[in-house]
């Protein structure tokens, strides 16, 4: 596995999500490097694709109340928890769960396994609210996907703050969850 910068020389073969994520960010003119790797479908998966990015790598998860009504990507560390009774007392939602796939493909065009803060361009209506641990905020880089498990990306968290989320028209509202 090789870190690369910007987006692959030729895109033949790549899904229209990928090229989508890779656009957004040359348009935006933000600086990534990228690493290209079998699917990684488990945090257990990514510890040699984190050991070459050397970013804070996220769990995404993308959730919701009991009624599918209201729905939340949470972005949190890899050595951190997601408890519901924690998290749900912090943004005054009971009953929080794992969305079904269907919500992932309909708002945000991902699959399990490639959840990913990118994939917030995809949710113009703003169906999702991005919640962020805090501690996502220290690193000084993030990895994600660029919407398909088959590649992750290194970014500065500051061009997350300041250009990716704004273009994308998301405030993540920050919370806080216990470590591992």
């Amino acid at each position: 596995m090789k870190l690369v910068n910007g987006r692959p020389a030729d895109c033949t073969g790549r899904l229209p999500k990928e090229i989508r994520c890779y656009d957004l960010l040359d348009r935006l003119g933000v600086f990534y490097q990228r690493i290209d790797h079998e699917a990684a479908m488990t945090m257990e998966a990514c510890a040699a694709i984190d050991a070459v990015l050397d970013a804070t790598i996220c769990k995404n998860l993308l959730l919701c109340n009991r009624q599918c009504t209201a729905f939340y990507l949470l972005m949190l560390p890899g050595g951190k928890v997601f408890k519901t009774s924690v998290l749900s007392k912090q943004i005054g939602s009971s009953r929080l769960s794992f969305a079904p796939a269907e919500y992932m493909e309909k708002y945000l065009d991902i699959t399990p396994g490639s959840v990913s803060v990118l994939g917030l361009m995809n949710d113009t209506e703003h169906h999702i609210q991005l919640l962020m641990d805090g501690d996502v905020l220290k690193g000084e880089y993030f990895g994600c996907h660029p919407c398909i498990n088959t590649s992750s990306l290194r970014l500065a968290t500051q061009d997350l703050v300041e250009k990716i989320l704004p273009a994308m028209d998301h405030v993540p509202r920050i919370v806080s969850l216990p470590e591992v």
